[in-house]
């Protein structure tokens, strides 16, 4: 009679054939059911690539670099999820704009009757460092008695995209970050903004531009991007991403999938862009696949038209562009934000709640609402009857719950009021940049 050392030693080796004849039989699977082929080569690992597009919901879970989490860590997640009514979930997928310098009825309304996911703070929000901050602590308070804290973003690129107090030095544009051309700097900017924007409470930041500024005539991009060449907008914006991510503030990378080849301002009107897959794979596509490599956390998704891709969706309405491309090519399980609905490539072309049920179906998991609290009633109230309709599943809402959920989880959020600001302190790190920049040059 065999002894047991030989008896383990069998059972080991057949549960080993077993489970890699198991995860080969699913990367099968996986591989088929991807509409598009980017041949990203050897420089994408299928360890990095289907970690995060085969992600389960809810019962087993991912990380962002790959590795099974336990099974304790994230079932509190999938419980919750389960607690939660269908206005709860729904409200988590819509980050919306304010007015003014302090919160009104229709701002208390958002969280107390639509348990909004967050808002989003404009330079029409903004006075002076006092008065950001009560507005903050005041989001914060209103929200305590919800169950999940609200994401407080702002899009604090650097240069002339700015909201924060006038009583804060500015931080270069990022074609000044560009033309030093150096990674250490492109950290500590990160690292900066995030000091900055955590000083009154903020934990979003719609930051960094991934956009590789390729069109002269581009009206909207411009000196906002690192540069004209895949390798140096790829290179400092994962650093600025990093920087962002270490000091404790959500980065999201922006505007998938690449906004540098317009020529219309996509606030204004919906551009149209020509350029086909192979063009995409080998230029604007590069800096969202190594970010997405890179563990980004967050991807803003464009109004753009790629007439190739999808000839009838722009790319915040694309299920080929989010779900084929963002997330079973790249490998992106992180969350997905559309840009504002109310910008005119969606109203001029779509009814803004029609337009943001289609981004939800097509893997959208947030959609952005800046303006108009009406819009932003009519697309909550959208999304409910569309589930209510059986035109969004629960299973596709409890997905993007579950992504918003997890994320708020990692960077430990809370509505924790923030007693009081030192600017000095912040604007003494931004000078040394300055004159690290100066020095570079």
């Amino acid at each position: 009679m065999p002894n047991r050392k030989v008896i383990t030693c069998m059972l080991l080796a057949t549960l080993l054939t077993l489970t890699g004849c198991s995860a080969f039989l699913q990367k099968e699977i996986t591989d088929k059911n991807h509409e598009w082929d980017l041949s990203w080569g050897e420089e994408t690992s299928q360890s990095e690539n289907t970690s995060q597009s085969e992600m389960p919901f809810p019962s087993e879970s991912v990380s962002q670099d790959g590795e099974h989490e336990p099974e304790g860590e994230t079932e509190p997640i999938a419980e919750q999820i389960q607690s939660m009514s269908i206005e709860e979930k729904i409200g988590q997928m819509v980050i919306a704009g304010l007015n003014g310098y302090e919160i009104d009825e229709n701002t208390r309304a958002m969280i107390e009757n639509y348990n909004i996911g967050g808002f989003i703070l404009f330079s029409r929000n903004v006075e002076n460092s006092g008065q950001l901050l009560a507005l903050i602590n005041s989001l914060k308070r209103t929200n305590s008695k919800n169950k999940v804290p609200l994401f407080i973003s702002i899009d604090e690129e650097g240069g002339r995209i700015s909201r924060m107090p006038e009583e804060l030095a500015k931080i270069p544009s990022n074609k000044e970050i560009g033309k030093v051309n150096n990674s250490d700097l492109s950290y500590k900017i990160g690292g900066i903004l995030a000091e900055e924007l955590k000083l009154f409470g903020f934990n979003m930041d719609f930051a960094p531009v991934m956009d590789i500024n390729s069109n002269p005539n581009n009206p909207v991009i411009g000196d906002r991007s690192f540069g004209t060449k895949a390798e140096v907008v790829t290179k400092l914006g994962i650093q600025t991403m990093k920087g962002i991510q270490a000091g404790g503030i959500i980065p999201v990378v922006k505007h998938f999938p690449g906004h540098g080849d317009t020529s219309v301002d996509s606030h204004a009107g919906l551009p149209v862009v020509d350029n086909d897959m192979n063009r995409l794979k080998s230029f604007e596509l590069v800096p969202f696949s190594e970010a997405v490599k890179s563990g980004a956390d967050a991807v803003m998704i464009a109004h753009i038209l790629l007439k190739s891709i999808d000839p009838q969706n722009p790319a915040s309405l694309s299920e080929t562009i989010i779900t084929d491309i963002l997330r079973k090519q790249l490998g992106f399980n992180g969350v997905v934000i559309s840009d504002d609905m109310t910008m005119g490539a969606i109203e001029k072309n779509y009814i803004v709640s029609d337009a943001a049920v289609k981004s939800i179906n097509a893997g959208t998991d947030i959609v952005l609402v800046c303006h108009g609290y009406d819009k932003q009633v009519a697309v909550i109230n959208a999304l409910r009857s569309a589930y209510e309709a059986g035109i969004i599943s629960r299973e596709r809402i409890d997905e993007s719950v579950y992504r918003i959920l997890k994320l708020k989880n990692k960077y430990n959020l809370s509505d924790t009021e923030i007693n009081s600001v030192n600017v000095e302190e912040v604007n003494a790190r931004i000078l040394d940049v300055l004159d690290l920049i100066t020095n570079m040059q």
